[in-house]
């Protein structure tokens, strides 16, 4: 089974997807984790890698292939990254996307990051736009476009272990046969 969790910074995709990956028994492949550790490698915050990322698009794509790799090449896991439906595409059994307000995210991200949450909601912000910019310049992307979605879940309600207990419920009670009203993405070519 292949399961995409995405959604902005602050979500609770990470923590979200370990959960996930934990009821299923599925390994979970973290783009975060894989974009901070990048970053940290290179001496960098991943606001300012972000914006190197601005001018450098082989980041993003060296990412975004390696994500799409892992998600045509393995079936026993949880992919969590902003793009992870877009990059599985059909090859996902269930995509889900999971927001917040800003105001809240900003809070989580400044709790984990240990920063002032004013600063962590503006940096959010921020970093979203050139996301956003660079996705829909690099691959056609629109990435407020959750049409692909199966679920889309404001995370700002409920507790981790709620909002886990809703996606364990649609994974399990989900009706594949409904599919031929799904968006098939895996005929687009978005050159990763």
């Amino acid at each position: 089974m292949l399961l995409t969790v995405s959604g902005p910074p602050g979500s609770g995709k990470s923590t979200t997807a370990a959960l996930l990956a934990d009821a299923f028994g599925l390994s979970h492949v973290s783009g975060g984790d894989i974009f901070r550790e990048l970053a940290d490698e290179r001496g960098y915050t991943p606001l300012e890698f972000n914006k190197l990322a601005e001018e450098n698009d082989q980041i993003d794509r060296d990412l975004d292939r390696r994500l799409r790799e892992i998600a045509v090449d393995r079936d026993d896991l949880v992919l969590e990254s902003r793009l992870a439906g877009w990059l599985a595409g059909d090859h996902a059994d269930f995509r889900f996307w999971l927001d917040a307000p800003v105001r809240v995210r900003g809070e989580r991200i400044a709790e984990r990051e240990d920063k002032d949450p004013q600063r962590a909601a503006e940096e959010t912000k921020a970093r979203e736009a050139s996301e956003a910019q660079r996705y829909l310049e690099y691959y056609g992307i629109d990435i407020r476009d959750l049409t692909i979605y199966d679920l889309s879940v404001n995370t700002s309600r409920w507790e981790p272990d709620a909002v886990l207990d809703m996606l364990v419920t649609a994974v399990e009670e989900y009706d594949s046969s409904g599919d031929e009203g799904k968006t098939p993405i895996a005929d687009v070519s978005y050159d990763f």
